[in-house]
């Protein structure tokens, strides 16, 4: 299990933008780089669904609802992962959860909520 720390988040109007932040504080370096880190959200009545993904050293993975919008980043030395969100839409409101994947066991962020509406 790895501990998840999220900030970021808020309330946003359609178009705007937010950037979300993961931490993974007491991770070990060199176990931490072996981690798929992601992003999920779950809106009111419906099912957590994958966001946006990313492993070392390869192409971020997007889900087609997000793609040219969002953009996922990853910091090994600061054991952070960013998910930056353009052009927001109020669909897009949800609350969004950090997820650590190894070996297909998860782990989970508090979730933070993000709110799109005029």
């Amino acid at each position: 299990q790895l501990q998840l720390v999220e900030s970021g988040g808020g309330l946003v109007q359609p178009g705007g933008s937010l950037r979300l932040r993961c931490k993974a504080p007491r991770a070990i370096f060199s176990v931490y780089i072996g981690y798929v880190m992601g992003w999920y959200r779950q809106a009111p009545g419906k099912q957590r669904e994958l966001v946006a993904s990313i492993s070392s050293g390869r192409s971020p993975v997007y889900a087609d609802s997000v793609k040219g919008r969002f953009t996922i980043s990853r910091d090994n030395s600061q054991k952070t992962v960013t998910l930056r969100m353009d052009s927001l839409k109020p669909e897009d409101t949800a609350i969004y959860y950090c997820n650590a994947n190894q070996d297909g066991l998860d782990s989970w962020g508090q979730g933070t909520q993000v709110t799109v509406s005029s």
